[in-house]
């Protein structure tokens, strides 16, 4: 029995020394081949100083700047409606016309009852020289004269309401009535929106609260009309901030050439603020994983991952805020396939790529 196991004893440590030995030589070819592979080709280029500005993009809905129902503020059948929907209209002109002839024979009353009272009122100041009429009879008489003037007054309010103009110059809506449709006091006859140049809402982060003032140039875009600019300027700031997005709210006037924008159409703004000269690298060279954003750096014949923070990105550069030196020599081709610590070989003379006015060598 104890030689049996012996035996099995031994067994067991052969085996495991026949693993051990498998293993190292894995690991000794893992590591020949490691060393053997030769170094990865690239090029580089060096940071330089240039001109940013930071610019604010956001997005809002347009409205105009002054719009309005049209509604009816007295009730009566439409006899004449003078517009076209989708048509421009001026101030003050008649969209639609009521049946007046009641409101006329009010107003004619009116008048009647204030020419009787005038009447009555000055034969009774021509009595009272002569002490033939107290004044209190005098005073009812003027009194009466002030309200017959008040009532014909709010005639020919009636009657004017009987007509309802443009309280501007606009584009009127669509329309749900028609000639002998009968009205009552705030029924809609159609919309009016002032077109000509349009209000854009969006918000500022407070980050450029001290770079935004009135005035300020901006360009904004919508799908509606792809590949077209339409210019405008700030018109407002906000006077509180958003808590929680902690920004603030702006209007902008936005031009509105052949008054093709519309009133609710989704707007794209662009905002250029102030410049200043800051550290840039080509926009190709940033890698990004998660929130982090990183580059590889070639630093004595090896690649090494450098995590940044950017700033400001304009068509081919971005501006580096921190995690890079002006001396740095900031990977560009194939930093995709690398990783901390594996052998680089940069290209120089004819086999470097060289892009635009990026330099690839270290200045003086």
């Amino acid at each position: 029995m104890g030689r049996q196991i012996l035996i099995a004893f031994i067994v067991l440590v052969l085996a495991a020394g026949g693993a051990g030995f498998l293993w190292m030589q894995q690991q000794a070819g893992t590591t020949a081949e490691q060393r053997q592979r030769p170094p990865a080709n690239v090029n580089i280029v060096y940071p330089r100083m240039a001109e940013v500005r930071d610019r604010v993009e956001a997005v809002g809905t347009l409205q105009a700047r002054e719009d309005v129902m049209i509604t009816a503020e007295v009730s009566g059948r439409i006899v004449e409606l003078n517009f076209d929907e989708g048509q421009p209209v001026d101030k003050g002109q008649l969209l639609v016309q009521l049946d007046a002839r009641q409101a006329r024979a009010d107003l004619q009353v009116a008048e009647a009852q204030l020419q009787d009272a005038r009447t009555k009122y000055d034969r009774a100041s021509r009595l009272q020289s002569n002490n033939s009429i107290s004044q209190s009879q005098v005073d009812e008489l003027r009194t009466a004269v002030n309200v017959a003037q008040a009532q014909k007054i709010a005639a020919e309010t009636r009657l004017d309401n009987h007509r309802i103009e443009a309280p501007f110059a606009g584009v009127v809506g669509l329309r749900d009535v028609s000639v002998g449709t009968y009205l009552n006091i705030g029924d809609s006859v159609t919309t009016l929106d002032a077109v000509d140049r349009m209000e854009l809402t969006f918000s500022v982060p407070e980050r450029y609260l001290g770079q935004i003032t009135r005035g300020q140039v901006l360009r904004s875009s919508t799908a509606a009309f792809p590949g077209e600019a339409f210019g405008g300027e700030l018109s407002e700031l906000g006077t509180r901030l958003n808590p929680l997005s902690r920004s603030l709210p702006v209007k902008a006037v936005i031009d509105n050439p052949g008054k093709k924008l519309r009133p609710g159409l989704f707007m794209a703004v662009s905002l250029t603020l102030q410049s200043r000269r800051a550290l840039v690298i080509p926009e190709q060279a940033v890698l990004t994983r998660g929130d982090n954003q990183y580059v590889f750096i070639a630093v004595d014949g090896e690649a090494r991952r450098q995590t940044l923070a950017l700033g400001t990105r304009e068509p081919g550069k971005v501006e580096v805020v921190s995690g890079l030196a002006p001396d740095d020599a900031v990977i560009i081709t194939g930093q995709d396939r690398l990783s901390t610590g594996d052998a680089v070989s940069v290209l120089e003379g004819d086999n470097a790529l060289i892009g635009g006015d990026w330099p690839n060598r270290r200045e003086g």
